[in-house]
């Protein structure tokens, strides 16, 4: 199964009707497809596909309240099968790491020929994670500078992530990027190039493995609303910036113009390659399509840091987003000095526990892995 994720720096730039639009066309040229909306607290793409607003979806099966079998839904579309994304949890930054790796692994295990994920808008670590579970991800932006600025950040984060996953968090790679950490702003004007060479002189082993997963990342960038052919320099732009800067070889997908039928498409409930197929906008869907279909899928090698290695990472990370949040009602009046003493409480029982897991999990696997040394 080839995992297709489609992002975006910053919402409004069409990545929904993208991902419901190709994974109908694709659907059409006899691929078995599961769309899944995992945008979640903001889910909208059932309103793209026409599909009923749904009871069930993945934030009902993360709360507990239904099997994750039972929010795969048959749609109105040839070989396309849809999960909807509900607003039971307020947005990504609302998963546990339990959560988001549980969610991966079903994902994982689907049968389809291609699953489509559409993701949230913007960089929160959860969105890297699912972005990353393929070398060969979608970014959709626009002409706008903000987008085009914003589509670029997306990628320049989602490679400090896939850094920080490939190195082992007591290698000296790992220490020097927290050393870096402390300082943002040093961190975010490095060249990931430059990033690295620095690395390979103190951790050469680590810095190799990046290297190589680097050469496996292969994202594909998709310039929507279109109006004009000038506009397309932009992708351009966007592409010479990652390889200068981040070291990244970005693949073109293509352009597409801004098409007045859309809006009359989602008035009908209906993708616009269904309501005009011969449309323009219905038509770049279908080279994109094309492409997708006579490109040859790639993988990353192995797995990342080892996810039991990484879950106190990851817990740190989250409470460190939470804490800036709780900043912010904190300046609004709208959180209380006590109510914040109890978040503090509650975030180190479950930094506590994660440990307390993470070092059970590590035993059973050293016993188990020691047994079969034996056998």
């Amino acid at each position: 199964m080839q995992i297709i994720p489609i992002a975006s720096g910053k919402g409004g730039v069409g990545k929904s009707l993208i991902a419901a639009n190709l994974a109908i066309a694709l659907g059409q040229a006899d691929k078995k497809v599961i769309l899944a909306d995992l945008d979640l607290g903001a889910s909208n793409l059932h309103l793209v596909i026409g599909h009923q607003a749904p009871k069930q979806g993945i934030g009902t099966y993360l709360s507990g309240q239904a099997k994750f079998e039972d929010i795969i839904f048959e749609s109105e579309y040839k070989n396309v099968r849809f999960i909807p994304g509900d607003s039971e949890i307020p947005g990504l930054t609302a998963l546990k790491i339990s959560q988001k790796n549980d969610l991966i692994r079903k994902l994982q295990k689907l049968d389809a020929d291609y699953l489509i994920l559409d993701l949230g808008a913007g960089t929160h670590l959860t969105i890297l994670d699912l972005f990353l579970l393929s070398p060969q991800g979608i970014v959709v932006t626009a002409p706008t500078v903000t987008a085009t600025l914003n589509g670029y950040l997306f990628l320049k984060n989602a490679v400090f992530r896939m850094m920080y996953n490939t190195f082992k968090k007591n290698s000296k790679a790992y220490a020097y990027l927290e050393q870096l950490k402390s300082d943002a702003t040093s961190l975010q004007r490095l060249y990931i190039p430059k990033l690295v060479e620095k690395i390979a002189t103190i951790d050469p082993q680590s810095a190799a493995l990046f290297k190589h997963r680097m050469k496996q990342f292969k994202p594909r960038l998709v310039l929507n609303m279109v109006d004009e052919p000038r506009d397309a320099d932009k992708s351009m732009k966007i592409r010479r910036s990652c390889n200068e800067y981040l070291g990244l070889d970005l693949e073109h997908l293509g352009i597409i113009y801004r098409d007045t039928l859309q809006d009359k498409a989602l008035e009908s409930r209906l993708p616009i390659i269904i309501y005009k197929p011969q449309s323009l906008l219905a038509q770049s869907i279908y080279r994109i399509q094309d492409k997708i279909i006579s490109s040859k899928p790639l993988s990353f090698d192995g797995t990342f840091t080892d996810s039991f290695e990484q879950a106190e990472a990851e817990a740190a990370d989250d409470l460190e987003t939470k804490m800036s949040y709780v900043e912010d009602l904190l300046g609004s009046g709208a959180l209380t000095t006590s109510d914040l003493a109890e978040i503090i409480k509650s975030q180190q029982f479950e930094l506590t526990q994660l440990k307390k897991e993470n070092q059970l999990l590590k035993s059973k696997i050293l016993k188990a892995a020691a047994q079969g040394f034996k056998l």
